[in-house]
This record gives structure tokens, sequence and C-alpha cells, in this order.
């Protein structure tokens, strides 16, 4: 066993949060943001708040836990904080989003993490664009990156660039249009690893070359239904290896992954995952995990 911040599917030992308190923080920043951001209905605070105590449960037992503070610079949508950087053994990469209103979170970001005393190894500059849900390791020296209308192909070949020394392939999924460049969809919108051979994948929006790259890494696939794509039933969060967090709501990808031998967690998310399009891999930043 070894730490690292090249997985998704290790133990978690370290993990960044941002409470929905201090994200959201009271009615009249909800309703100047929830639509400008694209958020599918306004939230409700007081359910949120609640939502969150029950996932936030789930999380802060599996690890040290840190929380990036409460902030006028940055909008609701921080609460999903994987996106403003990406986790290495070389220190935190910090992300430029592709998403207008997101674009002070990275900043945000590096004060939190050099508060926690840790590295910085680079950022993504204009006119290159990432965010974190468009990235996913695959084993300790592959990651794949999604070529979306949030993470460009300059923000690609940055990502690639301050990799360089760290003996990481970095693996280019250009994604479709779907539902156009106001849309929530990244990368683990369509995969979330739960295993080192074991993913949840939604195969009818991933491109074919992947899914084959995916077959041939002897990763078997758990498949979700049309029906449970929109309810975030591919975006399950692994606390350490096949144990799983995942959005209540989605039964028949819950059945998959127990037949697959995966404990499953569940929380309530309408208000703060569905409403917003985050689910429990957006609204967490592993750093370290155990592998």
């Amino acid at each position: 066993m070894k730490l690292t911040c090249h997985s998704d599917v290790g133990e978690i030992r370290s993990v960044f949060l941002k409470k929905v308190a201090d994200a959201f923080v009271d009615e009249s920043k909800i309703v100047a943001e929830w639509k400008a951001l694209n958020f599918l209905e306004k939230p409700d605070l007081k359910l949120a708040v609640g939502e969150y105590h029950s996932f936030e449960e789930l999380v802060a037992g599996k690890g040290l836990v840190h929380y990036f503070p409460r902030r006028n610079d940055v909008s609701m949508d921080s609460i999903y904080c994987r996106d403003a950087s990406v986790a290495t053994d070389g220190g935190m990469i910090l992300c430029n989003m592709g998403k207008p209103g997101r674009r002070s979170e990275p900043e945000a970001a590096r004060h939190a993490f050099e508060s926690a005393g840790i590295n910085i190894l680079g950022a993504i500059e204009a006119p290159g664009t990432l965010e974190g849900g468009d990235v996913a390791w695959l084993d300790d020296h592959t990651l794949a990156v999604g070529h979306t209308y949030r993470t460009n192909p300059e923000g690609i070949r940055q990502l690639t660039g301050l990799l360089s020394g760290l003996s990481v392939e970095v693996i280019s999924v250009p994604l479709p249009h779907y539902k156009g460049p106001t849309d929530v969809f990244h990368l683990m919108s369509i995969l979330s690893p739960v295993d080192h051979d074991l993913a949840v994948v939604y195969s009818p929006l991933m491109p074919i070359a992947f899914r084959n790259e995916l077959l041939r890494r002897n990763y078997n696939l758990i498949e979700v239904p049309d029906d449970e794509f929109e309810s975030m039933g591919c975006n399950v969060l692994a606390l350490a290896p096949r144990q799983c967090l995942m959005v209540r709501g989605n039964p028949k990808t819950r059945t998959a992954l127990e037949t697959a031998g995966c404990a499953v967690f569940e929380y309530e998310g309408k208000e703060i995952s569905v409403k917003g399009g985050g689910g429990p891999t957006c609204l967490t930043r592993p750093v370290v995990r155990a592998i």
C-alpha cells in the first residue's frame, strides 16, 4: 500500500470539502445566482443544509478533512470543489475554469491549499481551460482528460506539460456536443472509476475508442441505464475500492454495483446535487488516497 494523489479509487486519506452553508450562504445569494449558473431549479437552502450534513457525515470519517472557507468572490458553484484543481504527487494544479461564472475559484483554492501547507505545482493559464470534473485517474500513471466545452486542447496541453516530470500518460477524450456549452457535461458525467478494474459508465455518450481503451485495460464496466443518467447514476464517488457513495434514487445502478461486490452508501441529493448538476465526485476534492 502506498499513499498517492494519482488515484480516484484508493481509500481517501485527505479531502477538501466546501460546506453548502459557505457556498450557497443565504437566500439572497441563491436568488441572485441560480439562474445565471444554470441550476435546474432554485435550491431550498434549509433542505440543502440537511442534505449536506448527511453527505458530509459519510465523507468526513474517511480521513483528514479540510474545508474551503466562505468567500465573497466565488459563486454557489464553489460547492462543486473538485473542479478548481487537480491533485498530483508533485502538488496541486490550479485549473482555469471553462465556465465564466467560476473563474475566481482556482485562486480561492490556492489560498486554501497554501494555508494547509500543500504545494502548488502550477496553474492552467488562458487561453487554456481545464476543469477537474474532466479529469480521472485510470491508474497511478494514467490520467484521462475530457475535451469538452469546459476543457480545451490548450488546457490539456498545459496539463500534460505540468505532469511531464511525474511519469504520467495523459489520454485526451473528445466528448460530444450533447446539450451544448451551457450544460454541465464533464468526463466524469459518464465515467466513475470505483476500483482499479471497475468503473461506472454511461456508454451512449462515451467515445468508442476510449471505451475500448478501458476494456483493453481490463476494466469491467457497470452500465448506467438511460433512465438513471439524468438522476446522476453515473456520478459515483469511491471512498475506497468498491466502497461507493452515490445520490439516492438510482436503484438499478446501485443493484449493479452491489452485484459487483461494492458496498453502496447513498445520500439525498436533490438540492445539492441534482439541481446544480454536481454529484458526490463533484462535491469533493480528494487529495491523498491509499492504493
